[in-house]
């Protein structure tokens, strides 16, 4: 601060007080002073130099404001406290990573190849980037319905761009509201013209539930759709390269009918494909609204006659459409249904990793996570390799899936609207981002899953002498047993206490002996090769995968 003694006189501070305060010309100041608009000009003229102000032309006259990036005027604020004196603390604008509270931020979605990818869209600055475009769009449609000149609504564009969320809620400090922070950062870097047409006729909700809508929906089809489409396209692969691979099926946690592995991830492909669509329908369905405090256009009808076509205008330009109706908020159902399709998928990629946790048992072992050479699978024993992507998964899926209760609960709101959902609402972009982190997660695991051929085949061979009980009985009946499923269950239980194999026991059982010289070839091969009694897996699982590919355009 060597020779910057100049600026340190009474009239000089003055002059940066008002300034902080708002943006004016050098005669408004001086009448503000009561001094001559000589002596602001030359004060003016030094602050330049040290830049410590912006100069905006406004037709004839030169607009004053502050600089706030100056590192010297905070330099000046903090030594002077010139800045407003309302004991207000200022907001500190960063955290180091690990003083971070949700284990998103320092966790879960703290690689860049995840948090970069989320900053344009559920972040609070992209929430006022979008708050401070939707300000743009009702500027840009006021001029278009001559309530403003095309200058005004370009000066106020330029200006939402500019807006900050650390200014905003700098902003919020002092007056205790969001939005009316967001217009008034706006209204400081506009001429006292176009400063009336900032966020001229709408309410604050107007321009949060729109705001929302059109990041979560360019979140869904900038981000999480490619992201889905690219797990979908992996559990293809998956399910066609196995689709032949034998292997025990598994209900209530016992051997039943074979199956193939390429059918069971096939299940997933299809299960998946349909949360797919369902988030794109959801996620592109998402409304806006500018109908004012109480949805019935109240303050735009005193402006403009087609306040419906204004407020479709304003949408478009913002890729979105209107709610139907609206109070001050929007229908809450194209919110819950959004959402309620995000969770219902989450679920989806639950119970395959619950699916593919299981088969990796030490007892089953049939598929293995990819582990790296240096990995540790567990702090105390060092032959372990722990499931821990599937089981991340499944825990991620507890922690977020109640969440849509809250939701549910967000579709009350009393007469025109109260403020129980304000907070709640808030934590959205913690259920997407989640989200997200996982679908990331699951992707890199599938694409990288090991199937051991060996353990699966040794499975099938251990369960195969009881999985024939099935057709068996079906063969029985079919030829006119009057009671098959009675005659087999007794089998079964004969060869569990004997250990005779059930195909043995069942040629030698004399009743069953016109059955068996019934049958044909195709039938006894079944009996006799239970490997060979697999339905139609294999062309069912190119059938689902062939959909797919083709409903979601997967090349």
């Amino acid at each position: 601060m060597d020779n910057l003694s100049e600026i340190f006189t009474k009239t000089n501070l003055k002059i940066l007080e008002i300034l902080l305060k708002g943006r004016l010309h050098i005669r408004e100041i001086a009448q503000r002073l009561d001094c001559s608009p000589a002596k602001v000009h030359n004060a003016v003229k030094m602050f330049k130099e040290h830049n410590l102000i912006n100069e905006i032309k406004d037709k004839n006259k030169i607009i004053i404001s502050i600089n706030k990036d100056s590192p010297l005027l905070n330099k000046i604020e903090s030594i002077l406290n010139l800045e407003d004196q309302s004991n207000v603390k200022k907001r500190k604008e960063s955290i180091k990573l690990f003083d971070a509270i949700s284990p998103l931020d320092f966790r879960y979605c703290s690689s860049p190849e995840i948090s970069e990818k989320l900053l344009p869209f559920l972040t609070e600055e992209a929430f006022i980037k979008y708050a401070a475009k939707v300000e743009a769009s009702l500027a840009i449609t006021l001029a278009k319905r001559n309530i403003c000149s095309n200058k005004i609504a370009r000066e106020i564009e330029n200006a939402s761009k500019q807006v900050t969320a650390y200014g905003v809620y700098e902003e919020e400090d002092k007056i205790k509201h969001n939005i009316r922070a967001l217009a008034n950062k706006i209204r400081d870097n506009v001429s006292e013209e176009a400063k009336p047409y900032v966020h001229l006729s709408t309410t604050s909700y107007d321009i949060i539930a729109t705001a929302d809508s059109a990041r979560f929906k360019d979140f869904t089809n900038n981000l999480l759709l490619p992201q889905l489409i690219k797990l979908e396209k992996t559990l293809i692969r998956l399910a066609m390269r196995e689709r032949m691979t034998l292997q025990i099926g598994r209900t209530h946690g016992q051997y039943a009918s074979p199956v193939t592995f390429g059918f069971a991830m096939a299940h997933y492909v299809s299960r998946l494909g349909r949360r797919i669509k369902a988030i794109k329908i959801t996620g592109n369905n998402l409304r806006g609204k500018v109908s004012g405090a109480v949805g019935a256009y109240n303050a735009t009808s005193i402006l403009i006659k087609d306040v419906e076509n204004f407020e479709r205008e304003l949408l478009s330009l913002l890729n979105l459409k209107p709610s139907p109706t609206s109070t001050q908020i929007v229908e809450p159902e194209f919110m819950v249904d959004y959402l309620n399709a995000i969770i219902s998928c989450f679920g989806v990629l639950a119970n395959l990793a619950d699916d593919m946790r299981h088969l990796q048992r030490s007892e089953i072992a049939e598929v293995g996570e990819f582990f790296d050479s240096k990995q540790v699978g567990s702090s105390t024993m060092p032959q372990k390799r722990n499931p821990i992507n599937f089981e991340n998964v499944k825990s991620m899926w507890k922690e977020f899936m109640p969440r849509i209760t809250t939701m549910y609960m967000d579709q009350i709101s009393e007469h025109q609207r109260d403020l129980t959902n304000s907070a709640s609402m808030r934590f959205i972009p913690e259920i997407l981002a989640g989200f997200y982190s996982t679908l990331v997660r699951l992707e890199k695991v599938m694409s990288n899953l090991q199937v051991d051929q060996v353990n699966i085949k040794n499975n099938f061979e251990h369960g195969k002498k009881v999985v024939i009980a099935e057709p068996l009985y079906i063969m029985l009946a079919g030829l006119g047993h009057d009671d098959a499923h009675e005659a087999v269950r007794k089998l079964t239980l004969e060869s569990q206490k004997s250990g005779k194999t059930l195909i043995s026991l069942a040629k030698r059982d004399l009743e069953l002996k016109k059955y068996f010289d019934k049958m044909d070839q195709r039938q006894l091969s079944i009996l006799n090769n239970p490997e060979k009694y697999t339905g139609i897996a294999s062309l069912k699982t190119k059938k689902i995968c062939d959909f797919w590919r083709k409903e979601l355009k997967i090349k």
